[in-house]
């Protein structure tokens, strides 16, 4: 098979890369970037784990081809964040023990982000709701949920400050 070239903005940067038709989006993250945040827990689409956000919208990397990425901008979870300082949402996981593990964590870090970056003052169930598509063997889910209705009521406030 031919490569075909690939750009597209990853985290902020331009990024450029050789691509196999069939190359997924998180193969080229994971195999040519070397963003290993996302990662495969099902390749279905359906765990979360690979959750990437693709022009504001939360995707499957394991089910997005890399070359459907050309022109778009993708946030990964070493996107979040800014400056070497952590986003809330990581912050708030930390301080709410809502991960054990941590395969999944990069999955609902995403997930989160993007729900906030759309509806910054959630409800449990929207939450809930939102996350839906995320799957965790290890902390069942009260933990994850406290920590994003945290993190959003703290970035509503650094918003009014």
């Amino acid at each position: 098979m031919t490569k075909m070239a690939v750009q597209t903005t990853v985290n902020g940067d331009a990024q450029s890369f050789l691509a196999e038709p069939t190359t997924t989006l998180l193969d080229a993250l994971r195999d040519e970037l070397r963003l290993t945040g996302a990662k495969e827990g099902c390749g279905t689409g359906d765990c979360g784990a690979c959750s990437v956000i693709v022009d504001g919208r939360v995707v499957c990397a394991c089910l997005m081809l890399a070359a459907e990425a050309e022109g778009c901008s993708v946030t990964t979870v070493e996107g979040l964040a800014e400056e070497g300082r952590l986003h809330p949402l990581q912050s708030k996981f930390l301080e709410h023990a809502a991960l054990q593990c941590g395969f999944c964590t990069p999955g609902f870090l995403v997930a989160a982000k993007a729900l906030l970056d759309v509806n910054p003052s959630p409800t449990e169930t929207e939450v809930r709701f939102w996350l839906a598509g995320n799957l965790c063997r290890c902390t069942g889910y009260d933990k994850i949920v406290r920590a994003v209705m945290d993190a959003a009521a703290e970035m509503r406030q650094e918003r009014c400050a």
